[in-house]
């Protein structure tokens, strides 16, 4: 059970770094939590590969500083789609 999780937490650092995922996306993509993904990405990994630690955490910071825009933008949609569905 113990190389299933290392093995999980490897695969999601590599998404997270290929993709430019957020934490939201990677637990999707792979079924589980965010708490989980975020738990393997920010815990488990820094003793597993810490070259993999070190970019995912890059990647988790700019995704943390844009998410003003991301949330700003969703928003934006949700109230243009409900005008829209209101004509």
């Amino acid at each position: 059970m113990k190389s299933d999780a290392y093995a999980r937490c490897v695969d999601i650092a590599t998404y997270i770094t290929e993709t430019g995922a957020t934490v939201r996306q990677a637990a999707k993509k792979f079924g589980v939590s965010k708490s989980t993904v975020h738990k393997d990405v920010t815990e488990r990994l820094y003793h597993i590969n810490r070259p993999l630690y070190e970019q995912t955490q890059r990647v988790l910071a700019q995704n943390k500083s844009e998410r003003h825009l991301r949330g700003g933008a969703a928003t934006k949609a949700k109230y243009e789609h409900q005008h829209s569905c209101s004509l």
